[in-house]
């Protein structure tokens, strides 16, 4: 449909405006709200994904995108109450303790929440306690863990042994990221998963919950 079509376009170029003017006419057209959602948001999103992963496209543009898609997202909301809004997921997202990095963090959580997950975005400087805290209380199926200096990625160690401890490791997936942060670190702390960037930790959630 041509307005879809558009509206996914404006996400691609992360036009803030014309997106509220897209989905504004979508709505006064009587389209079905969740139809807007996934044929015109969520394909403009699909698109700047894999562009961005292959380095055709840079953060501040991502952010951009993101953007446009949630200013679409905030006039749709309204019309969903009472409708089944298709959740993939729920995940916890934080920077590790005594890291305050939160740019490639909010990438993350915005690219996810873009894509159909729930996100709990706790923020910076989080210790491995609060981690255990935010996964009692909001049940997650992943906590993804950030850090960007070498000094606070043990941090990452610790909260997996504090979800050990407080035996919640098996209920959920844990997946790390951040620029001194790799696969093999990963392994070694037993995490699920480790995605160089916000694009591939859409996919890698994705994957880790069968979808």
């Amino acid at each position: 449909m041509p307005i879809f079509e558009e509206l996914a376009k404006s996400v691609v170029n992360g036009d803030v405006e014309r997106v509220r003017e897209l989905t504004r006419q979508a709505i006064t057209a009587g389209e079905d709200p969740l139809e807007v959602i996934n044929n015109g948001l969520i394909v403009g999103m699909n698109i700047v994904g894999p562009r961005f992963k292959a380095g055709e496209m840079f953060i501040p543009e991502v952010l951009m995108c993101a953007r446009a898609m949630q200013a679409g997202m905030e006039l749709l909301k309204p019309l969903l109450v009472g409708q089944d809004v298709p959740v993939i997921g729920k995940v916890v997202l934080g920077t590790v303790k005594d890291d305050l990095h939160d740019i490639g963090k909010n990438l993350v959580a915005m690219m996810l929440e873009s894509s159909g997950f729930t996100v709990i975005n706790l923020g910076v400087n989080i210790s491995p306690e609060q981690f255990v805290e935010a996964t009692k209380e909001n049940q997650p199926d992943i906590v993804g863990m950030s850090a960007l200096l070498t000094t606070t990625m043990e941090m990452m160690r610790n909260t997996i042994e504090a979800l050990k401890e407080a035996n919640l490791r098996e209920q959920v997936k844990v997946i790390i990221g951040g620029a001194p942060v790799s696969q093999e670190f990963a392994y070694e702390i037993g995490a699920d998963g480790y995605a160089p960037d916000a694009a591939s930790a859409v996919e890698l959630c994705k994957k880790l919950l069968g979808k």
